[in-house]
């Protein structure tokens, strides 16, 4: 049985970000790296880094944070696993869904690598449906 890598990253981003924790840690594999580098593209962490640590790359996230501590804590992220191993969801360019009006994203894998929703109507092409982030 394999690992959904896409839905660990996900959840290991969104848990950082509900403990208010600043700094997470990833395994690097090719989707993830595509991944994360949208992610910093679109302004939704600060700063990306790559480790080594016994023969195994790992990717160090930095994420944005509210620095204002007179309100309660808020998430920045909100990430949704879409489409998922026991149920894959793709969609062609005309019904890509837009999240909050457009204010958020859709990740995309396409036929020409992953890329956001905005880019994908741009190219006039679909794909698989991977997670929205607003």
């Amino acid at each position: 049985m394999g690992r959904d890598t896409i839905a660990d990253i996900i959840t290991s981003i969104r848990n950082a970000d509900i403990n208010g924790k600043r700094v997470v840690r990833i395994d690097s594999t090719n989707i993830t790296d595509d991944i994360v580098k949208i992610l910093l593209r679109e302004g939704f962490i600060e700063n990306v880094r790559k480790h080594r640590e016994n023969n195994k790359d790992f990717l160090v996230l930095t994420l944005r944070h509210r620095r204002n501590n007179k309100r309660p804590y808020r998430n920045l992220l909100n990430l949704k696993r879409i489409s998922r191993p026991g149920l894959r969801i793709y969609s062609n360019y005309q019904m890509i869904p837009k999240i909050l009006g457009g204010i958020g994203i859709v990740i995309l894998s396409t036929s020409r690598g992953i890329m956001t929703d905005r880019e994908a109507r741009q190219e006039r092409i679909g794909g698989e449906l991977l997670c929205s982030i607003w």
